[in-house]
């Protein structure tokens, strides 16, 4: 597959740009252009950005996090702890009402939140100290434990609510039936899977009555649709952008950001305060990187400007290097054990390559083609690795195709993979809580062990300590290599208002002029 530079595409669109705007379209209507095509709705299952992002569209949640990453009540109407902090009585807002038109109850509380323990990281350390977890009746249920869980309302900000029977889908198949209560429904008659997607407002939501802050608060819509549609040539999307025929682009090309600036009828707005964590992922279960000693030469081969500089470009004000696990900025970002990380020469790299034992086994490394800023960093994931002597076999597909590979447990030589380009939000990646790269495909029982630890840390400076110790075993024993974390701004027609500052786009409180 033939792969155009990154700084080639500016000049494609150059002429597409300079065209006129059309009007402005229906203004109860937002055109939208993910960043990629929505292939599932089921977050849990496939852990994808666009996921997630659609899924907050059709499923509401039970708590919400502020822009502190602090959780705030959102189906929620109040919780009681007991004093020991063993028994949690929560009790539903009134309201709550499935796309079916079943009222939400206590039950399918229960069961969603168990679905959702399965795949997460807070769920999965959550679920063995839990006692029982039942439904009191229809608006009350109870999580009773073994011993204090001082996350648990962290917790309890990440599963969809679903009801009981779709919720006993294992976690590890994907759900095919999109039933929420969120704020919008989903037409999935309307889906037409690598083209587009229409989500219409539910008139059954009813928001809190709270101004919305980050993902928590009141989620008011006031658009009738949103149109999803895909658009993998980035440039092409900026020009559709200029020409007033979408309204929202997620993420414009970096090269053509200093173009759109330009235009009078085009904004650019950074919404994220995390950002985006750059990982090369690595399949920790299998040859060659079962080997620890090999991917310790790996990770010292990053040059994360690299990375940075290939997918993003030479704007520093957008990118961060010399990074750790942690997003940078946050609260437990730290800089312990990178004194560990040998010198980067490439004669000294080759040769830890050589002292870990590797005997030449072929590297497989996915790289999604239709993702132009991961297909960058693959590019130089590619070169670096090659430059170590490892046999690099390049394959290039789309985003969908990659992660089914990922979360396949088929591991025929067809679809076994060696290692991935991947980016994260970098509100998941900001602390132990909800970074699923942690524990790789074939987790650590000391990194388990420590990340277990940080969960039962009672305060902030001891949660910091323990997150310390996590970043030195990871330099240890890395399941990933971090290539260094960046800002996305996104870019809408300027009659476009009430962006939220969020970690990936919400369609609450936006309207158009």
């Amino acid at each position: 597959m033939l792969t155009l530079p990154r700084r080639a595409l500016p000049a494609l669109a150059a002429g597409m740009l300079a065209r006129p705007a059309l009007a402005q379209g229906n203004p109860r209507v937002l055109r939208y252009v993910p960043s990629t095509d929505l292939f599932s709705l089921d977050f849990i299952w496939s852990s994808s950005a666009v996921a997630l992002t659609a899924s907050l569209m059709v499923y509401d949640c039970l708590y919400g996090l502020d822009p502190t990453l602090t959780a705030q009540r959102q189906m929620v109407a109040g919780e009681e702890v007991s004093a020991d902090g063993l028994r949690w009585n929560f009790t539903l807002r009134d309201g709550l009402k499935f796309s079916t038109g079943e009222p939400v109850l206590a039950i399918d509380c229960v069961a969603s939140i168990a679905r959702w323990a399965q795949r997460r990281p807070i769920g999965q350390r959550m679920t063995p100290l839990v006692e029982e977890m039942k439904a009191l009746d229809d608006k009350r249920f109870e999580i009773r434990l073994k011993r204090p869980f001082p996350q648990m309302l962290r917790g309890l900000t990440e599963p969809w609510v679903m009801p009981e029977r779709v919720s006993k889908i294992t976690a590890f198949t994907e759900v095919k039936e999109i039933i929420g209560s969120g704020p919008f429904l989903w037409q999935k008659d309307e889906w037409v899977s690598g083209a587009s997607a229409a989500f219409r407002r539910n008139p059954d939501y009813i928001p809190r009555n709270e101004p919305p802050n980050y993902l928590a608060g009141g989620k008011v819509v006031h658009f009738d649709r949103v149109e999803w549609t895909t658009m993998p040539d980035a440039a092409g999307a900026a020009a559709a952008l200029q020409r007033g025929e979408v309204d929202y682009v997620e993420r414009p090309l970096f090269d053509l950001m200093p173009r759109l600036r330009r235009q009078r009828d085009v904004q650019m707005q950074k919404t994220d305060i995390y950002g985006w964590s750059a990982y090369l992922h690595f399949n920790n279960a299998v040859a060659p990187f079962d080997n620890v000693a090999l991917r310790r030469a790996v990770i010292a081969a990053i040059d994360q400007r690299e990375f940075m500089q290939a997918a993003v470009g030479d704007d520093t004000s957008l990118f961060h290097t010399g990074t750790g696990i942690y997003t940078p900025g946050s609260l437990m970002d730290t800089k312990a054990g990178q004194e560990t990380l040998p010198a980067r020469d490439p004669a000294a790299l080759r040769r830890l390559v050589a002292e870990s034992g590797y005997k030449g086994e072929r590297v497989v490394l996915m790289v999604p083609s239709d993702a132009p800023h991961l297909n960058a960093m693959g590019l130089v994931a590619q070169q670096m690795m090659t430059g170590l002597g490892l046999n690099v076999d390049f394959q290039a597909m789309d985003l969908g195709t990659m992660f089914s590979r990922w979360r396949s447990r088929d591991r025929s030589e067809s679809t076994n993979w060696s290692c991935f380009p991947l980016t994260w939000q970098g509100v998941g990646t900001a602390s132990p809580a909800a970074h699923v790269p942690l524990l790789g495909q074939a987790p650590d029982p000391e990194m388990v062990a420590l990340v277990e630890a940080w969960f039962q840390a009672p305060d902030l400076p001891a949660q910091q300590a323990k997150a310390a110790d996590i970043q030195r075993r990871y330099y240890a024993n890395p399941p990933f290599g971090n290539m260094g974390s960046y800002v996305w701004p996104i870019a809408r027609r300027s009659n476009v208002q009430g962006a939220l500052e969020a970690p990936f786009t919400v369609f609450w409180n936006m309207r158009k002029a």
